[in-house]
């Protein structure tokens, strides 16, 4: 089997940035690209929600915040001691890595759609739930243990939870749950049949972007690529273990692990910025894009879909 179109669109995007082609996607453009993404993931997950008891999904969300909380706590002694990197820029980048990424859980659906393969349809929930934690931790984390008395804890609040990616894929949950599967019909072909094509559009730009940081990872050294390497395939494991023991399908498990390996550059960097900004987010920036989200969309999800079957026994 060859590779998924929506990678081949991603390279063609790395490819033409490395050949300094003048291919990009017009601002605007992008930006729709990326409200229509998330509204549909929000929607979809929102529609399948409204099929599901709520009791049922409780103890499996609560279990997934315990996982964003406890993400950047494994990543962040490694980023000090080991990276050797400081205080500040050490706590940035643990919560970059215990918060998500829309994109590569998009990414991971389409694998799953493309292949018939079978998957918990409310996963989109677990995408809200997890963007947050994870910050919340690699801010407490800059200001216990680096000297930061004071931060603006109202603006951070509002860039976190009511920036773009969280308003529109909660809203889209939300519209989704309270409508249901019968009124969001006639919208189906729209935010449901396009979306194969309109992430491929998106994987373009997100290719040239992606090969836009290969060079500030010249500049850091060896480590950030091999802590963005390396990194995501063990919190893949720790994702993939939580969704097999709050009792998720191999496809189910297989999202969540991809979302645990992931990290955020949109919700993440915002928050940073106004949190500590001591850090630089050039560093974080560099590992997530330059590394960490090219490794999950070509090679990660087929590996973290085997490990969902080898965790499940098959």
């Amino acid at each position: 089997m060859g590779l998924d179109p929506v990678v081949l669109f991603f390279l063609l995007g790395v490819a033409a940035r490395l050949l300094r082609s003048d291919l990009r996607l017009p601002e605007a453009m992008y930006e729709g690209l990326s409200i229509f993404l998330l509204l549909a993931i929000g929607l979809k997950g929102g529609v399948e929600l409204a099929r599901q008891p709520l009791a049922d999904i409780l103890p499996q969300a609560g279990a997934v915040v315990v996982l964003g909380l406890v993400l950047p706590l494994l990543a962040f002694p490694v980023l000090k001691y080991i990276g050797r990197l400081d205080h500040y820029n050490a706590a940035a980048i643990a919560a970059h890595y215990g918060s998500v990424s829309m994109v590569t859980f998009a990414v991971a659906l389409a694998f799953l759609v493309d292949r018939a393969i079978a998957h918990e349809p409310y996963l989109p929930l677990f995408v809200v739930l997890l963007e947050v934690p994870g910050i919340i931790v690699g801010i407490l984390i800059a200001r216990l243990g680096g000297g930061v008395r004071r931060i603006a804890w109202k603006s951070l609040a509002h860039e976190v939870l009511f920036g773009r990616s969280i308003l529109l894929l909660a809203g889209g949950l939300l519209i989704g749950w309270i409508a249901g599967p019968d009124a969001l019909a006639p919208q189906a072909q729209l935010f449901f049949d396009l979306f194969k094509g309109v992430l491929a559009l998106f994987m373009l730009e997100m290719g040239i972007v992606a090969a836009g940081r290969i060079r500030q990872l010249r500049r850091t050294g060896p480590f950030l690529i091999a802590f963005g390497t390396l990194m995501p395939m063990v919190f893949a494991l720790i994702g993939g273990l939580t969704g097999r023991l709050i009792g998720l399908s191999v496809g189910g498990t297989m999202l969540l692990a991809t979302l645990a390996a992931s990290a955020s550059y949109i919700a993440a960097p915002a928050a940073m910025r106004i949190a500590v900004p001591q850090a630089n987010p050039a560093l974080s920036l560099a590992a997530v894009l330059g590394v960490t989200f090219p490794f999950n969309v070509v090679l990660g999800v087929s590996l973290y879909y085997w490990l969902a079957l080898r965790i499940h026994g098959l």
